[in-house]
């Protein structure tokens, strides 16, 4: 049976003049029109070609490690199909991560070559990377990799069990863990998806994903996989800066989201509207207070008339304007509102709710035509099973579940048992099978961003840019952003320029956008620490919740 990457190859080859991957650009300089520029098959594999001679050409063997450091594009892509095609192993490293943090990983995973997109990122990432392992890699940016000639030869044969990339994900001391996917996990899943779509998109016609999430994470390269591996056309963002435009360019039927841009979404078009007033303003609000209405059982004639109206003059003006194409959302990598779920069903636009985990291939669950429920995140894919364990804590089991964390064999041990992944999500199952995720097992929070955060080493810089501070408990657990409680005798000035000082160090998804001082003291007595002075985060969070919601109110 042919591998993955085999399929995709071939898929080049069978329709050369196909448009494979379509980026978004602008016609000028900043600022300028956004329009799309079509990567043909032949051009994709071309860029294949010539990237596995780059590879041959500095001695990347098979299960050498090949890290690929760059935002989204036809080239990012190009280098990952090749890496693999040499039978070697992608590290793909986030381009908007700090560079200390990158270099923890690539020290970790020791690559023989780094793949940059330009000169900054490699300035960045070789001034924090130092040491044996960084002497030894070759580096070179996509010019260098580019210009060579093709090379024309067949993939390398992939074992089932070859590890084809590392994943770093961070635990919950905040050291980095390389997950390590097999072509086994990667030829599973894909089939899945693609079936999935299959039973979602409207047809051939319907067929135009718009791609901006960060291609280095599991769950994006899983849908980048699917398309290319059904033979179907990618739009893809190159400047997440102008995301509302580059959406309104590629007009796309379908895309996949992380709730944060759902939130934003939602919240825009209510700031839009009540800028505006007038009739509009009035239906939108009376149409949703009319459907909460009916919603709770309360709903009467008058209720039934506003909802009618919205639905009639203003919920399909919305949709045009968030997409005259769109069909319906895919959203995954933290939970998403049920409100805001309903929200975008009410004015048309189902959302299909994901979920899993690096270690899981991406993918435990997904929603179903017909079965989507607000505030669950699906059901079991098909050829995995899931189960709860102590704590509520979801089980699952099947051919989606990693090899092993890279180098680490006590931490796999410690996640898998008996076949099992342990998730460290607490959950609930209803009688239909599905899903709900109540909350962390373990520390380890992942904001709406959809990182995966472990809040101990950014309360140490704190209390290391303030010892004055006694407790640091930083928050963000499926918010839109983290925030901190402090207690100790400081200041608000003191604190604010504390913050500030850390922040600076931090990447955009870890940065404390609000913090909250406290005047109560935590002490084991209250039930707020154990008794050898370690924090109990649920317990302050459910003590200080009121004080937590402020933090987060606008």
């Amino acid at each position: 049976m042919s591998s993955f990457v085999s399929t995709i190859l071939d898929n080049l080859v069978r329709a050369p003049q196909k448009a494979s991957l379509t980026e978004i650009v602008a016609t000028g300089g900043p600022g300028s029109p956004l329009q799309p520029r079509p990567v043909t098959n032949g051009q994709l594999a071309d860029l294949v070609a010539r990237a596995r001679s780059w590879l041959v050409h500095i001695g990347i063997r098979p299960g050498d490690r090949v890290a690929l450091l760059g935002p989204n594009s036809a080239k990012w892509v190009a280098l990952d199909l090749a890496i693999m095609a040499e039978g070697a192993i992608v590290v793909p490293l986030y381009s908007r991560q700090a560079a200390s943090e990158l270099a923890v990983m690539v020290d970790d995973c020791t690559p023989a070559a780094v793949a940059v997109a330009d000169a900054t990122l490699l300035s960045g990432l070789q001034a924090a990377w130092r040491g044996e392992a960084a002497h030894a890699c070759k580096h070179a940016l996509y010019d260098e990799v580019f210009g060579h000639q093709p090379l024309a030869a067949a993939p390398v044969s992939l074992l089932p069990d070859a590890t084809v990339t590392i994943i770093y994900t961070s635990g919950s001391t905040g050291v980095p863990k390389g997950v390590e996917l097999s072509r086994v996990n990667v030829d599973f899943m894909l089939p899945t998806t693609e079936a999935a779509l299959g039973r979602i998109v409207k047809g051939p016609e319907r067929d135009f994903v718009f791609h901006f999430l960060p291609f280095c994470f599991a769950g994006s390269r899983i849908m980048l996989w699917t398309q290319l591996r059904r033979g179907n056309g990618l739009l893809i963002s190159t400047d997440l800066t102008r995301l509302v435009d580059e959406i309104k360019a590629a007009n796309p039927s379908y895309y996949l989201n992380v709730p944060a841009v759902l939130e934003r979404i939602r919240a825009g078009v209510g700031k839009v509207l009540a800028e505006r007033g007038g009739i509009g303003r009035t239906l939108y609000e009376k149409g949703l207070a009319a459907d909460a209405a009916i919603r709770a059982g309360k709903g009467g004639a008058l209720d039934r008339v506003a909802l009618a109206a919205a639905q009639k003059f203003v919920f399909p003006k919305i949709k045009e304007t968030i997409g005259s194409r769109l069909d319906f959302l895919v959203c995954g990598s933290a939970p998403l509102s049920p409100e805001t779920q309903h929200w975008f069903e009410l004015i048309g636009i189902p959302v299909y709710q994901v979920y899993g985990l690096t270690e899981t291939t991406a993918i435990v669950t997904m929603d179903i035509p017909g079965g989507i429920e607000a505030g669950k995140v699906g059901h079991a894919i098909t050829g995995v099973e899931m189960k709860l364990g102590d704590g509520d804590e979801l089980l699952t089991r099947g051919p989606h579940v990693f090899k092993g964390y890279w180098g680490k064999p006590e931490a796999t041990a410690e996640v898998i048992q008996d076949g099992w992944f342990l998730s460290g999500d607490q959950a609930e199952i209803d009688a239909k099978g599905n899903l709900r995720i109540v909350g962390r097992v373990k520390n380890l929070m992942k904001p709406e961003s959809g990182h995966w955060i472990a809040p101990e080493p950014i309360e140490e810089k704190l209390r290391d840019a303030l010892p004055t501070i006694e407790h640091a408990v930083v928050i963000g657990h499926g918010r839109a952003y983290l925030t901190v409680l402090v207690t100790g005798p400081v200041t608000e000035a003191e604190l604010r320029a504390a913050v500030d000082h850390v922040n600076v160090a931090l990447p955009h998804y870890k940065k404390l956008k609000k913090f909250k001082l406290l005047k109560e003291t935590l002490t084991p007595e209250a039930g707020l620490l154990t008794a050898n002075a370690k924090l109990k985060r649920r317990a302050i969070e459910t003590h200080f919740k009121a004080d937590i919601e402020t933090m987060y109110a606008s």
